[in-house]
């Protein structure tokens, strides 16, 4: 331990000495920009089983627990308490607020914000925990509603954009869209060294459309997006995406906030 801390202290001493900084994430941060050399906050073995149990969960509870236990099985299919219609709904929610703190954190590391608040590291593993935690929420809501017989899904229209056309099946087809688009931007961090840092940024900007569809998903189809809770949920995390997203092209352009709008 003490031979790799000297290791790299050495390394520091030789890039200062240099006029360069060593590539960590805290350093390529300081200028707003991606991190250029960054490992993933979780292994890949980690993500595996967490995705794997969380299909699996939602397997077990939607399809194999009614069939071994019919008693739970009638409690849970009656007419109340929809028991996973609440499930859909709250994994829903906490999936939606999961996109929005990756969104959050991925702002705050590229604008140099996170310098003040959590840090150049911490933002990075945030960034990328709560966007695999929301891939895995967003899951179990889609797989959850194989269990509502309201709903009636096949695992085929529930896997398949577009294909469920029960009820209003554009908005729904739009969250399926999310949810791929999902997978995609945050399995990106495992290949990055694979496709290149041009590539991983592009397919990181479309964070934006897939925050964008998850609100239009919410707000179109959810059945609670007329209650005061979580109409201030979209209302003040797509204004702070806004906001965040503003001030990220303004210190762009012109490097620093404004003195105008500093003082806001």
């Amino acid at each position: 331990m003490h031979e790799e801390k000297a290791a790299r202290l050495k390394a520091i001493r030789a890039a200062n000495q240099a006029g360069s900084a060593p590539p960590t994430i805290a350093n390529a941060s300081r200028g707003g920009a991606e991190p250029e050399d960054v490992t993933s906050a979780m292994l890949p073995q980690a993500l595996l089983a967490l995705l794997i149990g969380v299909a699996l969960g939602a397997w077990v509870a939607a399809i194999a627990l009614p069939a071994w236990l019919p008693g739970l099985g009638n409690s849970l299919l009656g007419t109340e308490p929809h028991v996973y219609w609440h499930l859909a709904r709250s994994s829903a929610v906490v999936a939606y607020l999961l996109l929005w703190l990756s969104m959050l954190f991925g702002l705050l590391m590229t604008s140099r914000m996170a310098r003040l608040w959590p840090g150049g590291p911490q933002a990075f593993d945030l960034h990328q925990h709560t966007s695999l935690l929301g891939l895995a929420f967003a899951i179990f809501h889609a797989l959850i509603l194989l269990g509502d017989r309201y709903v009636d899904a096949t695992l085929g229209q529930l896997l398949i954009p577009f294909a469920y056309s029960d009820y209003a099946p554009l908005w729904v087809g739009l969250g399926q869209l999310a949810i791929y688009g999902l997978a995609i931007v945050g399995l990106s961090f495992y290949v990055k060294e694979y496709i290149g840092r041009g590539v991983w940024r592009a397919v990181h900007f479309l964070s934006f459309a897939i925050f964008l569809l998850a609100l239009i998903h919410g707000v179109m189809s959810g059945s609670d997006s007329n209650t005061m809770l979580i109409r201030w949920i979209y209302w003040s995390s797509a204004g702070s995406i806004l906001f965040l997203s503003v001030y990220r092209v303004i210190y762009a352009r012109f490097g620093k906030v404004p003195r105008s709008t500093a003082t806001i």
